[in-house]
């Protein structure tokens, strides 16, 4: 079965085969597409990680769980998700997306996660999107510091570098894409004595820096659970 080792990361069996069929299905390659389920598992996704952090820290205030909700749900994190589950293999894409590299672009992916789980709610309901939910996040809940994410990326990457006294990032902008009124930044983040680089996108410059700042953040905390 083609989709046989995706349903074993997500720890989760379709009764109805066709809606992961859905879900993996961009709308550049044709109708049903996976939008109406993202749509869905957009909303799922946001109120069950607001239970997972909830049980999980029953000491953060309201505002510190949202922001930590926020950084759990955005899109780099979604996208990190679904490399982890090679969701590129396995998305059906127009043509001109697939020239483009739609299999790798982080919105793209970040759309099927959604999407994926807007799928399993209307398969088997909210508590099975919610177990498949916990399983994804328990390792980034496991590693989270409510601490550094109350903190915004570039300062939070900041302070833990500068408390080792290595040189600050630097900040390049690589390319500047679409309409004025509605721009795609391109940043590249790195630190060259630590041999890390990150590119990261957002509607302005500053949010693209923030992106790659919180990518390279994300870098250098996996190299530290690796250490002994």
């Amino acid at each position: 079965m083609r989709y046989q080792r995706l349903t074993q990361q997500l720890g989760y069996e379709f009764s109805d085969a066709s809606l992961l069929r859905q879900a993996l299905t961009h709308r550049s390659f044709g109708t049903p597409h996976n939008e109406r389920l993202e749509f869905l598992g957009d909303s799922v996704l946001n109120c069950s990680v607001a239970r997972l952090l909830f049980e999980h820290f029953p000491r953060l205030t309201e505002g510190e769980l949202s922001r930590i909700r926020a950084s759990l749900v955005r899109q780099q994190a979604l996208a990190e998700i679904a490399g982890q589950l090679q969701l590129g293999e396995y998305l059906m894409l127009g043509e001109g997306e697939l020239k483009s590299g739609g299999f790798r672009r982080p919105s793209i992916l970040a759309d099927a996660v959604e999407a994926i789980l807007g799928a399993i709610m209307l398969d088997r309901g909210f508590d099975a999107a919610f177990a498949v939910i916990a399983h994804l996040y328990h390792p980034m809940l496991s590693a989270l510091d409510p601490n550094a994410v109350s903190k915004d990326p570039k300062t939070r990457l900041q302070e833990w570098l500068q408390g080792r006294r290595y040189q600050l990032p630097m900040y390049t902008l690589l390319q500047v894409q679409g309409e004025a009124h509605d721009q795609q930044f391109e940043v590249e983040c790195q630190i060259p004595e630590l041999k890390l680089a990150a590119k990261g996108l957002g509607s302005s410059r500053r949010t693209a820096e923030q992106d790659s700042a919180q990518q390279v953040y994300e870098m250098i905390m996996k190299q530290q659970r690796r250490k002994p």
